[in-house]
């Protein structure tokens, strides 16, 4: 049973910085690709951050929503089994529950985690 954990969140004023962690309980880099996603109140989940895995670390992939380009930046650390997302000059508008999820091409499995309140008052 694979696992994923986030931690990070909490409450911090427009401007502030975060850094928000994704520990699993799997082997990352056997992983296609993770990334984090947001759902806000009354909004469906959304993409924020995507790291597409490939034979080298050089030729990898991140992509990010335009809403959080150039603020955010979504980064591994396969020693650890750790995902993070580096999140600066936050908004009002980033407030919602960040989710951390890794997707395996092989198997077509997806796992989520049980996500991580991110709260920016203005």
């Amino acid at each position: 049973q694979v696992h994923l954990v986030e931690s990070g969140g909490g409450l911090v004023q427009a401007g502030g910085s975060l850094r928000l962690s994704c520990a699993a309980s799997t082997d990352l880099s056997n992983w296609y690709s993770m990334g984090w996603h947001r759902q806000g109140p009354g909004k469906p989940r959304e993409l924020v951050a995507s790291i597409i895995s490939k034979s080298s670390i050089s030729d990898e992939r991140t992509n990010y929503a335009d809403s959080v380009k150039g603020r955010f930046t979504i980064s591994r650390d396969d020693a650890k089994n750790t995902l993070y997302l580096q999140m600066n000059s936050l908004k009002p508008e980033d407030t919602a529950v960040y989710f951390c999820m890794i997707f395996s091409a092989n198997t077509g499995r997806s796992v989520w985690g049980q996500g991580t309140q991110v709260t920016v008052s203005s």
